[in-house]
């Protein structure tokens, strides 16, 4: 069974950082890409950033510059550095991951969600 692991969330102070990291484990294939997503009260899903098994990144524009996503594919870990964190940033963080659990079409599988609270 495919599974993926978050942690690293919590509470920090607005300019503060955060460094989640999200774990895949399980039968799998392969991993095209993995990415974080976040989700505030009252608000849709949004992605945040994505990395493909190549490197190439996305983020969202309001993290440019201040996020930065990597990953360690022997770890099958990717990581988000969070730098200069503003009060909206707040919301439950995603791991997303695009895998294959065997030769065929890829599925996107979710964490369980990290709660990031920035205030003062």
């Amino acid at each position: 069974q495919v599974q993926l692991v978050e942690s690293g969330g919590g509470l920090v102070q607005p300019g503060g950082s955060l460094r989640p990291s999200c774990t895949a484990s399980g039968s799998i294939f392969s991993i095209l890409a993995m990415g974080w997503y976040r989700q505030a009260p009252g608000k849709q899903r949004e992605l945040v950033a994505a990395i493909t098994s190549g490197g190439s990144t996305t983020y969202a524009d309001s993290v440019k510059g201040r996020f930065t996503i990597s990953r360690d594919n022997a770890k099958r870990t990717v990581y988000l550095q969070m730098n200069s964190l503003k009060p909206e940033d707040t919301a439950v963080y995603y791991c997303n991951g695009r895998m294959a659990p065997a030769p065929g079409s890829p599925y996107d599988y979710w964490g369980q969600g990290t709660q990031v609270t920035v205030s003062s």
